[in-house]
């Protein structure tokens, strides 16, 4: 979001957003704290504060998460399978400590992945054989794991590309 739309939405711009939640102690809070603290101290609303909240943590290098997508020529329901099958994910993700823990065909999937981090999968059907495979790594142990999983989940999708695609 730019400077001029969040000052436009929220009366503030980013420079005074991070300066204001400086001053709270923002950077020994969690997400959620931040974000309920924006909407109920400065009337911030639900979106708003958690694009600031996101800014925030991402401008103090608090955010550890990787967001990885590819469009890949096959359908949304046989990319969902790909992910919460565990004999096809196996093939192509093998080395994945992955639990699922919820799945909604053919849109979506969440996974414990270990002990600490989640992934989340977001597909959207472009057309019948056609889908935008979006993944989301969140809560890795340091921003140094940031760019290894970022490569990680690259390949990753560069292979389940290939698979969906070839077979």
């Amino acid at each position: 979001m730019s400077d001029e739309v969040l000052t436009e939405r929220t009366g503030r711009g980013w420079d005074e957003w991070f300066a204001l939640l400086d001053r709270w102690g923002a950077a020994g809070r969690t997400h959620g704290e931040i974000a309920a603290h924006l909407g109920a101290e400065h009337g911030v609303d639900d979106w708003s504060a958690q694009s600031i909240t996101v800014g925030y943590e991402q401008e103090r290098g608090m955010r550890t998460a990787v967001t990885v997508s590819r469009t890949i020529a096959a359908g949304a329901a046989q990319v969902h399978r790909a992910f919460t099958d565990d004999r096809e994910r196996r093939q192509w993700l093998a080395d994945a400590p992955l639990r699922l823990r919820t799945a909604t065909a053919p849109g979506s999937a969440r996974f414990d992945w270990g002990e600490r981090s989640r992934v989340s999968i977001t597909i959207i059907a472009k057309d019948a054989d056609r889908s935008s495979v979006h993944v989301e790594h969140n809560r890795l142990d340091s921003a140094e794991d940031v760019e290894p999983t970022r490569e990680y989940w690259h390949a990753r999708l560069d292979d389940l590309k290939s698979r969906l695609e070839f077979c």
